[in-house]
């Protein structure tokens, strides 16, 4: 299966609850972490939801 890098670039303070459990389901804990993935149809759609918090690393 595909991998995907998913990276935190803004923090989490100040936002949605929902968003917050999102970045922390994606594993991510620190500013500039960086995850691996599965590029699974449930992991985009979790990017997609905080996509203003993480980037996509290629």
């Amino acid at each position: 299966m595909a991998k995907i890098k998913i990276k935190l670039v803004k923090s989490i303070i100040g936002k949605p609850e929902n968003h917050r459990k999102t970045i922390q389901a994606l594993g991510l804990k620190k500013i500039g972490q960086v995850v691996e993935q599965n590029d699974t149809p449930q992991i985009r759609g979790m990017i997609h939801q905080v996509n203003y918090m993480v980037d996509v690393i290629d």
